[in-house]
């Protein structure tokens, strides 16, 4: 398994739990949504990947009520140790080493975490193994690949493009595929999962909008890598955060991806 630290580890405490907020605040309600469509209720056993800030595991935990349980895994819990539910386990580990019992959860979810791992294979079956027969699976993941400038200024536009540029070297530097989420369909498949369900949802932003305000704070974030692959100069990162904050300035900033399916086998 190959080593790589998460991208945004060693970033400001304080400016990482406001970037994960923003990002609960842009994703949280398509979450609920798929999750409820995949058929999340009282009594279920979940399993939640990558529990960030802690809003999607603690749902969760009040949706499946009493007789369920949410298990939330990550490897940096200093957002989710604090959070209080009788039903709901918070355990810091790596999912593809974690002591997961296989065959024991009614639904598995992972949101922006398989992109940032090099080996995601093994996370993914670790979600898979660990699914009883008949169990959902729902991942959600981006597609940078279709980020765009679509009107502002010339020079942020400019600065927009060439930070986006950045985000692909990076992540290509990283040993990672910045165009993950496009992989979904075909990763369901191949496993001969049932009932999947896809969604592509490649919004147009205007500066100033939560999602514009979610990626000029995760670019900030990341200026250091950006610049690094020189394709990005710190007056970039500026214009970027300015074009970002621009209520005249229109992108998609990203496609989000997402794909349901069940496991084969009788619940």
């Amino acid at each position: 398994m190959s080593e790589q630290a998460y991208v945004f580890e060693g970033t400001d405490r304080d400016a990482e739990l406001e970037r994960l907020r923003a990002l609960e605040g842009v994703f949280d309600a398509a979450t609920r949504r798929r999750l409820l469509e995949a058929g999340l209720s009282p009594g279920w056993n979940c399993l939640e990947v990558g529990a960030g800030a802690g809003s999607v595991a603690g749902w969760m935990a009040e949706t499946v009520g009493t007789t369920g349980r949410v298990l939330a895994v990550d490897t940096n819990v200093r957002f989710v140790s604090g959070i209080a539910s009788a039903n709901l386990e918070v355990l810091e580990a790596d999912v593809r080493t974690a002591a997961v019992p296989p065959g024991s959860f009614d639904i598995a979810h992972a949101r922006f975490v398989l992109i940032h791992l090099p080996d995601w294979a093994e996370a993914l079956d670790a979600m898979v193994r660990s699914l009883k027969p008949g169990g959902w699976l729902v991942l959600e993941e981006p597609d940078f690949s279709c980020s765009r400038a679509l009107a502002g200024p010339p020079r942020l536009c400019r600065a927009f493009t060439n930070v986006h540029r950045a985000v692909e070297a990076m992540f290509r530097q990283r040993g990672m595929d910045y165009a993950f989420g496009a992989r979904l369909p075909g990763l369901l498949q191949e496993r001969a999962f049932e009932a999947i369900s896809i969604e592509n949802d490649a919004a147009i932003v205007r500066g100033g909008s939560p999602h514009a305000r979610m990626m000029g704070l995760s670019t900030n974030q990341l200026r250091e890598k950006y610049v690094a692959t020189g394709l990005a100069t710190d007056e970039d990162i500026e214009g970027y955060g300015a074009f970002s904050a621009d209520p005249t300035c229109w992108a998609t900033y990203h496609a989000t991806i997402s794909a349901a399916g069940r496991k084969p086998g009788r619940a």
